[in-house]
C-alpha cells in the first residue's frame, strides 16, 4: 500500500501528516490556517487521495513556517509513499479553468526538485492568508518530494480563483503522475534505471 506518515517537530511548528495514494479523496486537515485548510482539502479531494494533517504553528508570528513547512512534510510523505517509484506513471498535466482563472499544472517526478512558477496573484491577501506563502508551499513541497513542477496562470484576476485553481491542478496533476501505468509492470519509468 502506498502509504507515508510524517512527523515533524521543529520550534515553530509540530506537524503530524498522513498522506493515501490510493485513497479516495478524504481528508481531515487542521493547520491553524484556514485558506491553507481549504486549499489542502481541494487538493486531497481532487487528487484522489487520503490526507490527514495537523500542525501546531507559531501562527501568532505569521502563518509563513505553518504553510512551508506544511509543503516540506507533504513533499515528504510522497517521496516517501512512491518509494523506488517502479510503475508510476511519472508525468502529469492539466489546464483547469476556475472561473475566469485558468492555470496549466504540469509534474515530472523525476528526483530533481524545479519549480517554474508562473501564478500573478494580485492582493497581498485572500482574507487573513498572505497570498505569497502560495510560491513558498509548492517551493518547499518540490524541493523534499524531488520533482519538477509548472504552474502557470493563463487567464484570471481573482486571487482566490487563482489559487484554489492551482491546487485543485495540483491535485489532479499529481493524481496523473503517480498513478500505476500497466505498460511499466513494475519498471522504473526511466531510461538510467533510477529516479
Amino acid at each position: 500500500m502506498r502509504t507515508s506518515e510524517i512527523i515533524r517537530n521543529t520550534n515553530e511548528t509540530q506537524i503530524t501528516l498522513k498522506l493515501n495514494l490510493d485513497g479516495s479523496g478524504v481528508s481531515c486537515i487542521d493547520t491553524g490556517v484556514g485558506f491553507l485548510d481549504h486549499m489542502l482539502t481541494l487538493f486531497a479531494r481532487h487528487g484522489g487521495f487520503d490526507l490527514e494533517v495537523t500542525c501546531c504553528g507559531d501562527t501568532e508570528v505569521d502563518d509563513h513556517h505553518t504553510t512551508e513547512d506544511i509543503g516540506i512534510c507533504l513533499g515528504m510523505a510522497f517521496a516517501e509513499a512512491l518509494g523506488d517509484m517502479a510503475g508510476i506513471t511519472r508525468y502529469g498535466h492539466i489546464i483547469l479553468p476556475m472561473d475566469e482563472a485558468l492555470i496549466l499544472c504540469a509534474a515530472d517526478i523525476s528526483g530533481r526538485s524545479y519549480l517554474g512558477y508562473g501564478l500573478e496573484i494580485p492582493t497581498e491577501k485572500v482574507g487573513t492568508f498572505d497570498t505569497q506563502l502560495t510560491e513558498e508551499f509548492f517551493l518547499a513541497f518540490v524541493r523534499k518530494a524531488g520533482m519538477t513542477l509548472h504552474l502557470r496562470q493563463l487567464a484570471g484576476t481573482n486571487s482566490h480563483h487563482i489559487i484554489e485553481g492551482a491546487f485543485k491542478a495540483f491535485g489532479r496533476t499529481m493524481k496523473q503522475a503517480v498513478s500505476i501505468d500497466p505498460s511499466q509492470a513494475g519498471r522504473i519509468p526511466s531510461t538510467k534505471g533510477v529516479l
